[in-house]
């Protein structure tokens, strides 16, 4: 772990170089400055930890630095000193920013024990930040949308490897979010806080592949100025996501087994190798099993990357998730640009549902940003929709009834719709509210107007 900098400024040469000493037996690395202007200037070339300070100095006093480095390094913990202790001079120092402050002649104990507190505080604050950082990227993970059996288990399979460092194959259709696992998977394990590593293997030749993956000496090719560290030793601590794995090329493939056998890397035009310590998640569109057999893929790293294997269904297979996805992406995009949408005409999710979705999750997405950005409606309307979102063919109305496709009235599509949102809820009516875009009374009024029948209602909380 990094050992924390330290800042002492004193405009007396001899008390800075003492405490600065004092400071460095306890095993921090300590910096000094004779005067406010040196310690500002200093800080534009470090980021300090903590600042410790006279209070009184000629140039620029401790009050005038405290504002100097706020503004410089808004989290740095600065502690002021002086021989001329007031409770009024105490108390203007803490309401400007200071973590604490001390009265001279210093009792040493007393002020290591501040410097302590002041490092563990900063200490904390980054933690705490990181967490957040992390719940953000949780929340955004609610991308995974789904109430479809086959999505449940990719659920339940998210959970259970999660915490493990195991390796993770995900297959599926391009669209159908192998990224967006990906990171679940990330953001849920024991390596959250560290990198998340991603790099779309397709399209790349195999040379710039190696160097992006593993990395490149100096003069190791054409245009190599420089040394620079691959995405494995980027990822160190992390994980690594190959997207579309099975377009690597053969030498790439060789030098991939040897990541997963031995967690090292060689650079392009190296000797040594680079010890790391990373999870890889890999993805693919491809059959991997055909690809071993027609020769295009190594069968010894398919086995390596296959440990665990996630499967994502594409989205014509589970169309019980299409109604839940829309308006997931229509909350997302209607907050985004500000606009009050609160739901879909029942016309255009008939548009919607009947729609093969050849780019799956990804085609969905883009068709609702594109009609929240049109719309000047409270509801998203046919006319919203991309134009390839051509009406279900309807059937015509055979004697003795309507067929599964027959004409109907606007009260039969929206009784139809309100059950098929009530049956995706498991018969939340909290939830089929939101879904919907209505309150729970209108909901209600709804219910009673077209007769709908609810399923096994859950607990509504």
């Amino acid at each position: 772990m990094t050992r924390p900098w330290l800042l002492v400024v004193d405009d007396d040469a001899e008390s800075c170089e003492v405490l600065a000493e004092a400071l460095r037996a306890e095993g921090y690395e300590v910096a000094t400055a004779q005067g406010g202007r040196a310690a500002l200037a200093l800080a534009q070339e470090r980021v300090f930890d903590v600042v410790v300070s006279d209070i009184r100095m000629p140039d620029l006093d401790g009050l005038a630095l405290l504002r100097g480095l706020r503004e410089a390094t808004p989290d740095v913990s600065v502690i002021l000193m002086t021989a001329f202790g007031t409770v009024e001079a105490a108390l203007e120092a803490i309401k400007q920013g200071a973590y604490d402050y001390v009265s001279k002649p210093l009792q040493l104990d007393e002020l290591l024990l501040t410097v302590r507190r002041a490092i563990e505080q900063r200490r904390l604050v980054r933690e705490n930040q990181q967490f957040r950082r992390t719940l953000q990227d949780r929340y955004r993970l609610g991308n995974i949308v789904g109430v479809s059996p086959r999505m449940l288990d990719v659920f339940k399979m998210i959970a259970r490897v999660a915490p493990t460092r195991s390796t993770v194959l995900i297959t599926g259709e391009s669209g159908t979010g192998k990224e967006v696992v990906a990171r679940a998977l990330h953001f849920n394990s024991p390596r959250a806080a560290g990198p998340f590593v991603t790099i779309d293997c397709s399209g790349l030749a195999e040379s710039l592949l190696e160097s992006e993956l593993f990395g490149h000496v100096r003069g190791a090719f054409t245009g190599a100025v420089t040394a620079r560290r691959g995405l494995f030793e980027t990822g160190h601590g992390g994980t690594v996501f190959l997207d579309e794995v099975g377009d690597i090329g053969p030498n790439v493939q060789a030098k991939l087994l040897r990541v997963l056998e031995l967690q090292e890397v060689k650079p392009v035009g190296g000797n040594e190798p680079v010890r790391i310590d990373v999870r890889l998640i890999a993805a693919t569109n491809k059959d991997l099993q055909t690809e071993v057999r027609e020769g295009r893929f190594r069968e010894d790293l398919f086995y390596r990357l296959n440990v665990v294997s996630i499967h994502l269904p594409p989205l014509r297979e589970r169309r019980e998730d299409i109604l839940v996805l829309a308006q997931h992406f229509l909350r997302k995009y209607a907050e985004a640009n500000g606009k009050g949408i609160g739901g879909i005409a029942p016309e255009a999710m008939a548009r919607l549902e009947a729609h093969s979705w050849p780019g799956n999750v990804r085609e969905l997405e883009n068709a609702i940003e594109r009609a929240v950005a049109v719309s000047s409606h409270p509801i998203l309307l046919p006319d919203d929709l991309p134009l390839h979102l051509a009406p279900p063919v309807a059937a015509p109305v055979e004697a003795g009834g309507p067929g599964p496709l027959a004409i109907q009235s606007l009260d039969e599509v929206t009784r139809q719709h309100i059950a098929r949102v009530l049956a995706a809820t498991g018969g939340n009516k909290k939830r089929t509210a939101e879904i919907l875009g209505v309150d729970r009374r209108t909901l209600y009024r709804m219910l009673e107007r077209y007769a709908t029948p609810a399923s096994e209602p859950s607990p509504e909380v």
